[in-house]
């Protein structure tokens, strides 16, 4: 019986040990770290997270699979495979404020290049979205994902899903700084409130910003009139875009930028990086400042933005404690 017992066992670890072994670990449970992908229409590299693999081993290679409307499970629309024609800058060129001061050498610079709105890395399963996706129909599309290592191939249905939205302003517009103060014939600084700074949206059309200071009451300063003037070798508007001339208004400050983001780069004046700062002074006899004397202190904003679409934008720059005089 021990014999019959012991030819059992040799057999069962022979037949084991003859069994292939399957290399390497592909895991079904691979994710997003968010599996709704946005795809903001119109701004420039927008791009997803990685694909997390759970350990599975390396490298792990992905296709992505059956772009679909959700509502419909119809094909998803040709607009996301074809190309588009987007004007970029030329490999190795870069836009230099000090130098490229003309649309004409801006242009030097750039050509037309034909992109497929929607890019999947088959490496890392990120998606990137580049400004062709203006081209792309708002909604919601599924897709599935092919997966496979040295271990095999596994698909993932309904993987996730790529929301095509239009941008909110917090998406076109960041406020890096936003500070001001009132200097008295001394040039000592005494703070005031930090101003209140918004963007509205005009229009999808050209590349172009309305700069507004306005008072407590809403009350615009006159920069034609002098009322808004530079702060000494400090940057203003044109600092960062020289292609046209700021125009003066009786109400605004007016930059057409030509391409965005907006400032395009850091200005550097060679002395002082002042990143993308902008200064500018309100004289005296213009404003009065709460609870400061008439006629003796003028405002002093310093602010700092970035509007990253093109269009026609107002952005306005309110003191909350300070009126205009005029």
């Amino acid at each position: 019986m021990q014999k019959i017992l012991l030819f059992i066992l040799c057999t069962a670890f022979v037949m084991a040990a003859c069994k292939k072994v399957e290399p390497g670990f592909l895991s079904d449970q691979m994710r997003y770290k968010d599996n709704v992908i946005y795809c903001k229409r119109g701004l420039g590299l927008q791009q997803s997270d990685r694909i997390n693999t759970d350990e599975s081993t390396p490298p792990v290679t992905f296709k992505m699979l059956n772009l679909r409307d959700k509502a419909t499970g119809k094909p998803a629309p040709q607009s996301f495979f074809d190309d588009y024609e987007v004007l970029v800058f030329k490999d190795g060129e870069s836009f230099n404020v000090e130098t490229d001061t003309s649309v004409e050498q801006l242009n030097k610079k750039r050509e037309i290049q034909k992109l497929k709105p929607m890019y999947f890395n088959e490496n890392s399963g990120q998606f990137v979205f580049n400004k062709a996706s203006l081209n792309l129909p708002l909604g919601d599309y599924l897709f599935d994902v092919a997966s496979q290592n040295i271990h095999g191939s596994h698909t993932f249905t309904s993987f996730g899903q790529i929301s095509v939205v239009d941008p909110t302003l917090d998406d076109i517009f960041t406020i890096e700084d936003n500070v001001s103060n009132a200097f008295n014939v001394n040039n000592a600084a005494t703070p005031m409130r930090n101003p209140k700074m918004t963007l509205t949206k005009v229009s999808n059309e050209g590349a172009r910003v309305i700069l507004k200071l306005v008072d407590k009451n809403g009350n615009p300063f006159n920069p034609k009139a002098g009322e808004i003037i530079k702060r000494g070798d400090r940057p203003v508007f044109e600092n960062y875009a020289r292609f046209h001339p700021i125009i003066t208004t009786d109400t605004a400050m007016i930059c057409d930028f030509e391409l965005a983001p907006f400032p395009l780069t850091r200005y550097n004046d060679g002395a002082t990086d002042w990143n993308h700062l902008m200064y500018y002074r309100i004289p005296s006899q213009f404003v009065k400042v709460d609870n400061m004397e008439a006629n003796a202190f003028s405002v002093n904003p310093r602010f700092a933005f970035v509007v990253k679409l093109e269009g026609t934008y107002v952005v306005e720059i309110k003191f909350l404690d300070a009126v205009r005089v005029h």
